[in-house]
């Protein structure tokens, strides 16, 4: 029991030399349509000019549809989740097989960007509203264009499919504010309805299939029925409308009041951001979702889901707010589609099985780490610039914000629905500029500490158990002549350390906030400052591409690590205060050994600056985040690295045993094959040699039938190694006829063709022609067969 206790001990306390990323949490989504499979497995959205499609519960990237370098416009999947259609600002509309990726067709649409899609139910036709004012009909499988319709005189901006009675029909809306109803049999216009004094934005048919509502930017919307083209009423919405549609009848909503059971219902969304039900007979709201404190998004699109009921918002800051229509629009789920730059992280929660990043953005977003799903925390009224959590449970946390305050946040775990659930619980507020940094104490939850661009600190004491929502600033102290960019706590609690952009690093008392001293000595501003865990030390990394480790009792430099090409923006313990690991605008992570001053490796799967680093408490994992909008995790694989190489170590002396042994048994066999696994030429030549120089059979190429027999057996991996051997031996005339035997050899049992086929085949007899006349006998067979090679290798080339 102990020797295991001393073992795992060790190798807590090896030092980290390897590390790989094994999970990335990146951008999905950059503005644009979105899509939801019917089946919803399938989260389909538009990034740049790129399609992703990505698992919808699991977050899994499944494919990359490569775009033709123009944004796309729109696109639409079929109802049965085979194919999806897409267009793009190319005017060219392609269409994908979902379940490999490949684009199946491309074809020119329309004069002008397609604007809208639709797909009929049965997955047969598309529809295509463009720029040009035309609305086109397409058979998606046969590929062809089956209707055009002429008549808007604008931007068509809706159309809807329609089933009745055995009669296709087909709705369009465009920003001449007309909806026109086309008949597919007669592909003739039945009408035009007019009301609307603004773009239309959305068209639905209600379950009986009599009546249509039209959502526009003039914020009503009207209820029509298109069979008679009347206007049989208008609900003022109150807001830009971005999206209408019905409500399927056989949806539970049981929660709701009984008079709305039995009703037609409908949502729409637009400009207010709040996604909203109402009553297709009165015209009344239902139900709307509960508003974000301070969020300021607006809705671009929302996708019901009939499957699982619920409606998916799309917002103007690339989310998508997932609203369970059974649960009174409560949200469900959250997805993030684009982080800005993420400027800071930090682990969270009892396991830190959760991750807070900060991303240029007034939400907070809360990833769960392993299912990718977030939470978004609002309340900061301008961009949040750091984060901090606490070490004693990992549930509290705090954020620092251009909004001049700093929020305290804390993570509830219901054990009965097994939801988390996020608390603002406090408000500090006393700053008169920026907050840059939140630092919370290691063992205990009483205090928070604060510095910002207004140059000072501030010592807030908290009482979280009376729940009060304004903690009191007990101590303000001017620290700095410039930004305060970074603060750490010791582990103690008792000092904390302060770094700015007056390139000074300061030390005080958390009790009486007494300065105790300065350390100088970088030349450009500070950017991060960590206490060691065990050790009186200090690191700190500047703008001036150094970390410097200072002495914290007389506030001396003991060691400066120079690597990073630009600013050190991030520094870290690790390794029970033997080892750093940084970040820097250079975009890369490294990890520094303390005690020899050396970088043990370098991590590179960032394209921009590294803002963010954060280790997590077991330190077998390290999450970095910049500018690039991706957090990479990072798993440290020495340990598995180290046994890997002691097995491979083990396995090389058994060879090297069964290599002797097959020896000296003469099994030649087995011997050759070991030794070209083995990747010893030296060996092999030996053993040639010792054959050769045996010459046990005289009517042999080698002297031997079962390495001639060998040699004519050899696979194509084995034969290109060989013959890289026979090149390099064939350069000294010491061991040329015995390369030359064993070419020979090689090309008496192997045709050209074969040869040819090989990889390193032409370098190979490149190197070997020049010899050839001095030491090959049979000379007449070899450059027979050489110029056959040479002259079928010119022959492909040409």
């Amino acid at each position: 029991m102990e020797e295991d206790q001393i073992k795992n001990s060790n190798a807590k306390l090896a030092l980290k030399t390897s590390f790989k990323s094994v999970k990335t949490i990146d951008s999905i989504y950059t503005g644009g349509k979105v899509l939801i499979t019917n089946d919803e497995s399938l989260l389909i959205t538009t990034l740049n000019e790129d399609i992703e499609v990505t698992e919808l519960s699991t977050g899994k990237k499944v494919h990359r549809l490569e775009g033709d370098t123009e944004i796309i416009t729109t696109m639409a999947v079929k109802p049965d989740g085979k194919h999806l259609i897409s267009a793009s600002r190319s005017l060219q509309m392609r269409i994908w097989d979902l379940s490999t990726g490949q684009c199946l067709r491309t074809t020119k649409a329309h004069e002008a960007p397609v604007i809208v899609m639709d797909i009929d139910h049965t997955s047969t036709l598309v529809a295509t509203g463009g720029a040009d004012g035309i609305v086109k009909v397409w058979d998606i499988d046969r590929g062809f264009c089956t209707h055009v319709f002429h008549g808007h005189r604008g931007v068509v901006s809706a159309v809807k499919f329609h089933y009745m009675h055995g009669q296709w029909y087909l709705a369009s809306g465009a920003d001449d504010c007309e909806i026109r109803l086309w008949n597919l049999q007669t592909k003739k216009c039945l009408g035009v309805l007019q009301s609307h004094v603004s773009v239309i934005r959305g068209l639905d048919f209600s379950s009986d299939g009599r009546t249509l509502i039209s959502g526009s930017r003039d914020k009503v919307v009207n209820v029509w029925d298109w069979q008679t083209k009347e206007l049989k009423t208008t609900y003022p919405i109150y807001e830009t409308l971005e999206t209408v549609g019905f409500i399927s009848k056989d949806t539970d909503l049981s929660a709701y009041d009984e008079r709305w059971q039995s009703e037609e219902l409908f949502y729409t969304g637009g400009d207010a951001g709040i996604v909203r039900i109402w009553s297709l007979k009165t015209g009344q709201q239902v139900q709307a979702q509960e508003k974000e404190e301070n969020s300021k998004h607006t809705i671009t699109d929302v996708i019901y889901s009939r499957k699982s009921q619920f409606l998916a918002a799309v917002t103007n800051d690339q989310n998508i707010l997932i609203y369970s229509i059974p649960q009174q629009l409560n949200r469900i789920k959250q997805i993030v589609g684009y982080n800005d730059q993420i400027v800071d992280i930090a682990y969270i929660g009892p396991e830190e099985t959760h991750l807070a990043a900060v991303t240029n953005s007034q939400v907070l977003r809360v990833y769960n780490i392993e299912t990718q799903d977030c939470e978004l925390l609002y309340g900061h009224q301008d961009m949040i610039i750091c984060v901090d959590r606490s070490r004693v449970d990992g549930t509290l946390f705090a954020t620092g914000s251009k909004d001049r305050t700093a929020r305290l946040w804390k993570m509830k775990h219901n054990e009965e629905n097994k939801e988390i659930t996020y608390t603002c619980v406090g408000v500090c507020i006393g700053h008169t500029e920026s907050i840059g940094a939140v630092a919370l104490p290691n063992k205990s939850t009483h205090f928070l500490l604060t510095g910002g661009q207004d140059r000072t600190i501030k010592y807030w004491h908290l009482d979280l158990k009376n729940d009060t929502k304004k903690p009191r600033a007990l101590y303000t102290h001017q620290a700095h002549e410039k930004d305060i960019n970074t603060i750490a706590i010791a582990p103690n609690d008792k000092f904390f350390a302060t770094g700015s952009q007056d390139k000074l690093v300061k030390m005080w008392s958390v009790d009486t906030g007494e300065l105790l001293g300065t350390c100088k000595g970088h030349k450009r501003g500070i950017w991060s400052v960590q206490f060691s865990p065990v050790d009186q030390v200090m690191a700190t990394s500047s703008g001036d591409r150094t970390i410097k480790l200072w002495n914290v009792r007389d506030f001396t430099c003991i060691k400066t690590f120079e690597g990073h090409t630009n600013s050190v923006l991030r520094v870290d313990f690790l390794t029970a205060g033997m080892q750093l690991v940084s970040s820097g605008s250079d975009g890369l992570v490294k990890v520094w050994t303390i005690k020899t001053n050396e970088c043990e490796t370098t991590l590179d799967n960032h394209t921009e600056k590294v803002w963010a680093l954060a280790v997590r408490k077991d330190q077998k994992y390290i999450a970095s985040a910049g500018a690039d909008s991706v957090v990479n995790f990072w798993e440290d694989i020495t340990r598995e690295e180290q046994e890997q190489e002691l097995r491979e170590k083990e396995e090389y002396i058994i060879k090297e045993q069964d290599l002797q042994n097959f020896m000296h048994k003469k099994d030649y066999l087995n011997a050759i094959l070991l030794a070209l696994s083995l990747e010893q030429p030296y060996r092999l030549l030996t053993l040639f040699r010792t054959v050769m120089e045996e010459n046990d059979q005289p009517n042999t190429i080698t002297g031997n039938q079962a390495v001639d027999t060998i040699l004519a057996e050899l696979g194509k991996q084995n034969l290109e190694k060989l013959l890289d051997y026979i090149r390099d031996w064939n350069t000294n005339a010491k061991h040329a006829p015995i390369a030359q035997t064993i070419l020979n050899c090689i090309l008496s049992s192997h045709s050209s063709e074969e040869i040819v086929e090989l990889t390193n085949a032409k370098e190979v007899i490149d190197g070997l022609l020049p010899y050839t006349d001095r030491h090959f006998q049979r000379l007449d067979d070899f450059i027979t067969q050489s110029y056959i090679v040479d002259y079928t290798l010119h022959a492909q080339e040409s």
